[in-house]
């Protein structure tokens, strides 16, 4: 009999300093599947479930199909760990991009939320200077670009405006993950 968590499993834990954060990831070293999210003082410790991994992967593969066929040069970053003591935050993003060139710190970076967690995942990424940032939360996709010392929500992207969002959105939540990505980039072609 085999059950799949539906849910992420998810702890937080206040006024935790940056040395004993570094302690507790250090004590899960080696351990699979325990992702950290620490910003001022709040460490989260998630578990993630095989719902936010297909959903991670299945936005990725489209968008990955999308830039290839619109020939848009792009670098994927994954979840490379960014963050640092100094600004007092540090996290591995769902999925992350850059555009034309590589760059210390992603232009794009996607977080599937399935349990929200006590930490503004937009203050963080402002710290971090990421430009665009996507949240997928219960089938929808907000995208939020920063401008002016603020993040706005967007209805298209910066960096990818001519992807159709709506399309997008319908193909994340298709019944299976290798139909959506072939019938997605019919849909591309115009078959």
């Amino acid at each position: 009999m085999s059950s799949s968590i539906s849910q992420d499993a998810q702890i937080s834990l206040p006024c935790v300093s940056w040395e004993q954060f570094e302690l507790v990831e250090s004590s899960f070293a080696g351990i699979a599947g325990v992702k950290f999210i620490y910003f001022d003082g709040i460490l989260e410790i998630m578990s993630p479930s095989s719902e936010h991994e297909d959903d991670k992967s299945t936005i990725g593969l489209l968008l990955e199909a999308y830039m290839q066929m619109t020939g848009i040069r792009f670098y994927t970053r994954g979840s490379a760990t960014l963050g640092n003591k100094a600004i007092g935050g540090r996290k591995e993003p769902d999925e992350s991009y850059n555009f034309e060139r590589k760059k210390p710190i992603p232009d794009l970076v996607i977080e599937v939320i399935i349990t929200s967690g006590s930490i503004n995942l937009l203050q963080l990424y402002h710290r971090l200077a990421v430009p665009e940032v996507w949240l997928w939360k219960n089938g929808i996709l907000t995208v939020y670009h920063w401008h002016e010392n603020n993040y706005a929500q967007e209805r298209q992207s910066y960096f990818l405006p001519n992807l159709d969002l709506d399309m997008l959105v319908k193909y994340i939540s298709y019944h299976d993950q290798y139909d959506a990505v072939k019938d997605f980039i019919k849909q591309l072609k115009g078959s």
